[in-house]
C-alpha cells in the first residue's frame, strides 16, 4: 500500500491519510468480543484524529511496509479479552487473523448508548493483505496547512484524485470530497429540520394544553355561577370578575409550564450524566417557558373569563 508524501501531492497539504474500516469479532483465548470497530490505517491517521495512547506505541512505517501483524486496541478489548493482564505483546485474533497488541487507546467511554472503545487499529496494509487487497472504498483523510488554505486543498487533492483515475475532462468525478464544511452544513440541515419540527410539536402541545384549560375554566364558570352572581351582588364589577378569573387561569398555566422547565432541566441533566453528551439551561430559556405558559392561560382564559364577567347577577343567582 502505497501513499504518497503530502509535499509530493499538494503544498497545500499538512498530513494525509488513507483508512478502511468495518466490523470484526475478536478473541483472545477463550474469551471474545464481538462489532469490533476495525480501522485498517496508515501511521498518519493516528494523528489525525487524535487517538492517545495509555500504554505502548502506534504502528508505524515500518509496520505498514512490512504488512506487519500488529495492532492497537481500545479499552473495551482489554477489559473483555485480557482482564487484568498486560495486553501489550499478548496476542489477539481478529475474525481468527492473529495480531500482536504494540498499544492501548485511552478510555473514551461512550455516546447515544455506544462505546467508543471497543476498536482496533491495524496497518492498512495488513487488512489488504489477509482479505486478499480487495477493492474496498478507501477514505483518504487530509489536513489543510492552514484555515485559508482549505478550499485550496480541496481543488489540488481533486485534480490528483482525477488523474490518478485517468478520468477525462468532461467525466464526473468518481469519487466525493467531503470537507468539515459540508459535514457543518449537514449539521445546519439535521439541526434546522429537528428545530423546526420540535416547535411544531410544542405548537400542537401548547394550542392542546390551552384549550384544556379553557374548558376547565368553561367548566368552572358553570358550576360556580351562583358564586358569581352573589360577588356581582355584593357590589363586585364586571373587571374583578374578569379578573379572577384570568388569575385562575393563568396560575394553572404557570404551574404546569414550571412543571415542564423542571422536567426539561432533568432531562437535560440525565442525558450528561450518562453520555459524554454536555447540557446548559440559561436562566433565559426558564424565564421564557414561564412567559409563553402565562401568555397562553391568559389567551385560552380569556373567553371563559369574559363569560364569567358578562353574567346577569339575577340569573345567575337563580341558577341551581
Amino acid at each position: 500500500m502505497k501513499i504518497l508524501k503530502p509535499c509530493a501531492t499538494s503544498a497545500n497539504c499538512k498530513d494525509v491519510g488513507a483508512a478502511l474500516g468495518g466490523r470484526v469479532e475478536t478473541k483472545s483465548g477463550l474469551n471474545s468480543l464481538k462489532d469490533t470497530n476495525l480501522r485498517a490505517w496508515t501511521p498518519q491517521m493516528a494523528e489525525l484524529y487524535d487517538v492517545d495512547l495509555v500504554a505502548g506505541r502506534h504502528i508505524t512505517e515500518t509496520d505498514l511496509r512490512a504488512a506487519a501483524p500488529v495492532c492497537v486496541i481500545g479499552q473495551d478489548l482489554v477489559e473483555n479479552l485480557m482482564p487484568g493482564v498486560d495486553p501489550i505483546g499478548k496476542e489477539i485474533r481478529w475474525n481468527a487473523t492473529p495480531c500482536q497488541v504494540i498499544g492501548v487507546g485511552k478510555k473514551e467511554g461512550s455516546a447515544l448508548g455506544t462505546s467508543l472503545d471497543n476498536w482496533i487499529i491495524l496497518p492498512l496494509s495488513t487488512y489488504n493483505k489477509e482479505n486478499g487487497n480487495q477493492q474496498d472504498s478507501l477514505r483518504v483523510t487530509v489536513r489543510a496547512g492552514a484555515a485559508a488554505h482549505i478550499q485550496a486543498s480541496v481543488d489540488e487533492v481533486r485534480q490528483i484524485m482525477r488523474g490518478r483515475h485517468h478520468l477525462a475532462y468532461a467525466t464526473r468525478d468518481d469519487f466525493a470530497v467531503e470537507t468539515s464544511d459540508s459535514f457543518l452544513e449537514l449539521w445546519k440541515n439535521i439541526s434546522g429540520t429537528f428545530f423546526v419540527v420540535t416547535i411544531g410539536i410544542a405548537s400542537i402541545s401548547l394550542v392542546v394544553g390551552g384549550i384544556v384549560i379553557m374548558n376547565i375554566m368553561l367548566v368552572s364558570v358553570t358550576e360556580r355561577t351562583r358564586e358569581i352572581g352573589l360577588r356581582k351582588a355584593i357590589g363586585a364589577r364586571s373587571g374583578d370578575i374578569l379578573r379572577q378569573f384570568l388569575i385562575e387561569s393563568s396560575t394553572i398555566a404557570v404551574i404546569g409550564g414550571a412543571l415542564g422547565v423542571f422536567l426539561g432541566v432533568l432531562l437535560a441533566k440525565v442525558v450528561s450524566w450518562v453520555s459524554p453528551l454536555p447540557s446548559a439551561v440559561q436562566l433565559w430559556s426558564v424565564l421564557g417557558g414561564l412567559l409563553v405558559a402565562l401568555t397562553v392561560g391568559l389567551f385560552f382564559g380569556t373567553y371563559p373569563a369574559s363569560k364569567a364577567a358578562k353574567l346577569d347577577p339575577v340569573d345567575a343567582l337563580r341558577s341551581e
